[in-house]
């Protein structure tokens, strides 16, 4: 969209927060870059340009805006919508595979080499992985400067930067102030978080409907991993560095999320995660259009635009409480899960309420005896084949992984049918386009608004919601009345 000058200037004018993340919007004569939405006076056109990620403005010698706080908004959309080489490589660049890895690290997971991931994330995005991964250190660093206590030296490692040095450089560049000045400005401007945790604001596009999101998430929380208390959803998160909690609930315009880590250097790629696991960089609005075109959906949209898809903090996870789903109830399959949990889980160092554990890796459950696992024959060997795939690196889920050769993978495991394969693809690998036909509550969802009642007809019917299917499995889902699609009670 940055190269259509007429339209990034058009939004610019209304100030319309729906392209914040689209683009960012360069002033020649200050030098600054700014959202779309920054509510300060528009500069002349003449003194506008734009750029298509804030590492490219920054790259170009462009300082962060400090009213409208252009590296605070939400992500772009089309990271989460596609399954192309850079919409994997920023997945992966979210997750903070670059910091850990390197660029050789980032080309071997997307099995490309380097000299191609930085050709087409430049020819794209203006930047190569090296200056979007010094960026996300920017924002991860204001983060941990505004919201906690750290001293300097620890929110620069913990940040991902290699020095001191380079640490203060960059905030200098990016942001125009010094890392102690930083501080001094938000100094008083929130409430104090305890002492280990951090406190934050995770933006979104509005609308948003939090009630399948929280509902969904609740109705199946495992216990010992996951729990709804106090108005938020609260979970363990298993990280790279180490481990760690979260609570994240809805406000009018913004998700509240607290972390306590173990290690601070996880602060980018829980971030990443918990926005993941919310779908806050989705698009409602192009969504939600392309929706109410179908006369059976428009109802169901009208009456809660902006409906999420909930997804997952670990996709390998996800995988393991599908098959343990099958053909049961959701409270069988929270049983079920939950044994798992307390036989094979993690302990956490520190419990928080009723987070214990985190859920056992796949290695963890590779070495397990199919015996202990109390479920029919033929579903504990589906389990048991899932795992090994997953343990062996047979079956890639991650956030970098080829959806099209996931859902291959899956679709060649024994006991993996369609209604299993299409939601580990809808929650766990993240495709907007999965579809789940067979699903009982579509069914009935369908029955009630007049849809086709059948699998197949019903299928023919929802190609005309691509590629935002699994957006209206959400609002289909909706119309029946469950604990799933409602917010969940405060207890």
């Amino acid at each position: 969209m940055h190269t259509d000058f007429d339209r990034c200037v058009r939004a610019v004018r209304s100030r319309d927060a729906r392209f914040d993340g689209w683009f960012f919007t360069a002033v020649l004569t200050t030098r600054i870059y700014c959202r779309p939405s920054c509510p300060a006076a528009p500069p002349k056109d003449r003194n506008m340009t734009f750029y298509p990620s804030a590492a490219a403005a920054q790259q170009a010698g462009f300082r962060a805006c400090k009213r409208c706080r252009p590296d605070a908004v939400p992500g772009s959309p089309r990271w989460n919508e596609r399954a192309d080489l850079v919409a994997r490589a920023m997945r992966l660049i979210g997750d903070g595979t670059v910091d850990r890895e390197g660029v050789q690290g980032l080309a071997d997971r997307l099995g490309y080499s380097t000299r191609q991931v930085e050709r087409q994330l430049l020819a794209e995005l203006g930047a190569g992985p090296l200056a979007l991964a010094r960026a996300q250190r920017a924002q991860t660093a204001r983060i941990l400067i505004e919201t906690s206590a750290l001293p300097m030296a620890d929110v620069a490692f913990a940040a991902g930067f290699a020095s001191i040095r380079t640490f203060n450089e960059t905030v200098r560049e990016v942001f125009a102030l010094t890392p102690t000045e930083l501080r001094t400005r938000a100094s008083g401007t929130g409430v104090p978080a305890a002492p280990g945790t951090l406190t934050l604001r995770l933006p979104f596009r509005a609308p948003l409907c939090p009630d399948n999101l929280f509902g969904l998430l609740a109705a199946t929380a495992v216990p010992g991993v996951e729990e709804w208390r106090d108005g938020a959803y609260h979970r363990t998160l298993r990280l790279p560095y180490g481990h760690g909690t979260v609570a994240l609930s809805p406000r009018p315009d913004h998700i509240a999320c607290r972390l306590a880590l173990t290690d601070q250097r996880d602060l980018a790629g829980a971030i990443s995660r918990c926005r993941r696991l919310l779908d806050l960089d989705a698009d409602p609005e192009a969504v939600d259009t392309h929706l109410r075109t179908d006369p059976h959906l428009a109802p169901l949209v009208d009456k809660n635009p902006g409906r999420r898809v909930p997804r997952t903090v670990d996709a390998e996870e996800l995988a393991v409480r599908a098959v343990l789903g099958q053909q049961v109830s959701t409270a069988a399959a929270r049983t079920l899960a939950a044994r798992l949990v307390a036989a094979h889980g993690e302990p956490v160092a520190v419990p928080d309420g009723g987070l214990t554990h985190l859920f056992p890796s796949a290695q963890a459950l590779a070495a397990l005896d199919p015996g202990a696992l109390a479920m029919p024959a033929g579903r504990r060997a589906t389990l048991v084949r899932t795992v090994e795939a997953l343990a062996s690196g047979e079956l890639a889920l991650g956030v970098g992984s080829d959806w099209a050769k996931a859902r291959d993978r899956l679709a060649a495991l024994p006991g993996i049918g369609p209604w299993t394969a299409g939601l580990i693809a809808m929650r766990g690998l993240g495709d907007p386009d999965a579809f789940l036909p067979t699903d009982l509550g579509i069914r009935r969802a369908a029955a009630r608004t007049g849809l086709p009642g059948t699998p197949a007809a019903l299928s023919r019917h929802a190609a005309a919601w691509r590629p935002w299917r699994a957006y209206a499995v959400q609002y289909l889902w909706s119309a029946d009345d469950h604990a799933a699609a409602r917010m969940p009670a405060t207890v």
